[in-house]
């Protein structure tokens, strides 16, 4: 059977804590792509002056272009005076591809910026965030396979006393470790719990052995 993966400490303090800096996160996110896309209509709204440059360009070619075109029947001076017209008319050609490109680079200013705006604080801070999460479920999830009989607790109570203070194991017995080679399920249960409450798992209950009266 497949583990239950555990997302959230049992704890209810490290839980809520745990939900609380997710809710964060997320918010944080939303803030930051919200700026980000502020920031592009603002800088995108730069883009007016290109678009009226190439509506006018556009305007230039077009009106003297037909000019042009109603000069050649002109007698006489029809050929030359819708020459000179044709080349008056590309100078709004130029004015026309000159707001195009203008607008063209408005647009990939706006892009790069709103991106670079949203995308680096919640690399930073998301990415973070990210990496404690799923550090905590993949060890969470895998420590909890273990927590399913008594005799799975002595791989956590080796692993507090590794990785515990001293003066933590020294609470549980004074001699912590004498205790565990002689199977000591008291301390055994105290040592693993200490474990597990730090990788946010609860142990299980510890089963007294039941006395016999004669």
């Amino acid at each position: 059977m497949e583990p239950t993966v555990t997302f959230y400490a049992h704890s209810t303090a490290r839980r809520t804590r745990q939900i609380l800096a997710d809710v964060m996160a997320v918010l944080w996110i939303g803030v930051w792509v919200w700026v980000g896309r502020q920031v592009h209509d603002t800088v995108l709204a730069l883009r007016s002056p290109a678009d009226a440059m190439t509506s006018a360009g556009t305007t230039v070619h077009d009106s003297l272009t037909g000019a042009g075109d109603t000069a050649h029947g002109v007698p006489l001076v029809g050929d030359q005076l819708e020459g000179w017209l044709d080349q008056a008319a590309g100078s709004g050609t130029t004015l026309r591809e000159a707001g195009t490109s203008m607008a063209g680079t408005v647009e990939n200013l706006a892009l790069t910026l709103g991106l670079t705006t949203a995308l680096v604080p919640v690399l930073i801070v998301g990415g973070a965030w990210l990496v404690l999460r799923v550090g905590f479920i993949r060890r969470a999830t895998s420590s909890q396979r273990f927590v399913d009989a008594s005799a799975d607790l002595d791989l956590f109570a080796l692993r507090a006393m590794a990785r515990r203070p001293m003066t933590q194991l020294a609470r549980i017995d004074p001699d912590p470790v004498g205790a565990w080679r002689r199977g000591d399920t008291q301390v055994i249960h105290a040592l693993a719990t200490l474990q597990l409450k730090e990788e946010g798992l609860r142990p299980p209950r510890l089963h007294q052995t039941p006395q016999h009266t004669e």
